[in-house]
């Protein structure tokens, strides 16, 4: 896709003044120039054009506010000079896999006063001798060279940056449930103590419940008790009555002899 096509689609119906990031990775430039980048788009911040096939950034417009300028996987050998005029507050600008060979071609870089970060990686000029320290020394305002300072100290990743903020943000949720989970302790507490005492009322009543059963077998034995006993009266008052009528008859006998 050619650049202009692209950056018309890119606005998606914004006015370029709207645009605060741009990517035209991969599209193709017109005879290695940027093409349809005005200075129309002036709140821009973050430009991209990974492998679009560049020779020059002389055609770059004006961007004052323009922070990041990716440039990697072209052909730039040269012209840098043009940075410091058209993106005055450059920070990073990473040129990775160009055909810069020596250190004289990233000399006008010190000019950009505002610039922290540069990225060289594939680029011939890495193989030089003390590549890294001549370098710094050429840029003393230069902080990170390739990802790392001079003591070798890694550049933070604006990424795992976000990522350790949300991480921080979660650990923070936690502290928060845990507090929360504090102060709902008392009430689990009540639970648990509204359950000990349904546990011992439930005793309790099974208690009560056995005492029941216990007298109402008690009593059952003692009804049962009470019957035999008058089981074994009614069967000594039929033996006296049998006896007593057995005399009678006696008696009766003896009269009847006499």
């Amino acid at each position: 896709m050619e650049m202009k096509k692209r950056i018309h689609l890119e606005l998606r119906n914004r006015t370029p003044s709207d645009v605060k990031e741009l990517v035209l990775d991969n599209c193709r430039s017109h005879d290695g120039e940027l093409e349809g980048l005005t200075d129309e788009f002036e709140e821009l911040e973050f430009l991209s054009t990974i492998n679009v096939g560049l020779t020059t950034v002389a055609h770059l417009p004006k961007l004052t506010k323009l922070k990041k300028l990716e440039l990697s996987d072209n052909r730039i050998s040269g012209g840098l000079e043009v940075l410091a005029a058209k993106c005055p507050n450059l920070t990073h600008l990473n040129l990775s896999g160009n055909k810069i060979k020596d250190l004289s071609t990233i000399e006008p870089l010190k000019e950009l006063e505002s610039l922290k970060s540069l990225d060289l990686f594939n680029c011939e000029v890495t193989n030089l001798n003390e590549y890294r320290d001549n370098v710094f020394k050429l840029l003393p305002h230069l902080t990170y060279l390739d990802g790392y300072d001079l003591c070798d100290k890694e550049a933070p990743d604006s990424d795992a940056e976000v990522y350790a903020e949300g991480l921080d943000g979660d650990d923070d949720d936690d502290d928060d449930v845990d507090e929360e989970d504090e102060e709902v302790a008392p009430v689990d507490d009540d639970d648990d103590e509204g359950e000990e005492d349904e546990d011992e009322g439930n005793e309790e009543e099974e208690d009560d419940l056995s005492g029941e059963e216990k007298l109402d077998s008690e009593e059952d034995d003692d009804d049962l008790n009470d019957k035999e006993v008058d089981d074994g009266e009614d069967e000594d008052g039929e033996e006296e009555q049998g006896q007593k009528r057995k005399r009678e008859l006696d008696e009766e006998e003896e009269e009847e002899d006499d």
